[in-house]
């Protein structure tokens, strides 16, 4: 699941926090991390469309997943 978003990308999201180097093992662990915490969100926000008997996920499904998974500091 983590080959799904670019070492780049992880890059940038790290460099927005501070001007500093990133070494290649930093973005790769996040692109670990980020690709562990993208399945279980999504797996839980199929499970939540699943159990309202719907067949689309909408986006209160991921945000309701996001919350759930990451224990209410999800979201905005």
């Amino acid at each position: 699941m983590a080959e799904e978003f670019t070492l780049a990308s992880m890059r940038r999201l790290l460099r927005r926090q501070g001007d500093l180097r990133i070494s290649e093992g930093a973005a790769e662990e996040l692109r670990r991390i980020a690709g562990e915490y993208g399945s279980m969100v999504a797996k839980a926000a199929v499970d939540y469309a699943l159990g309202e008997g719907r067949k689309t996920v909408l986006d209160r499904d991921v945000r309701a997943a996001a919350e759930s998974v990451w224990g209410g500091r999800g979201g905005d």
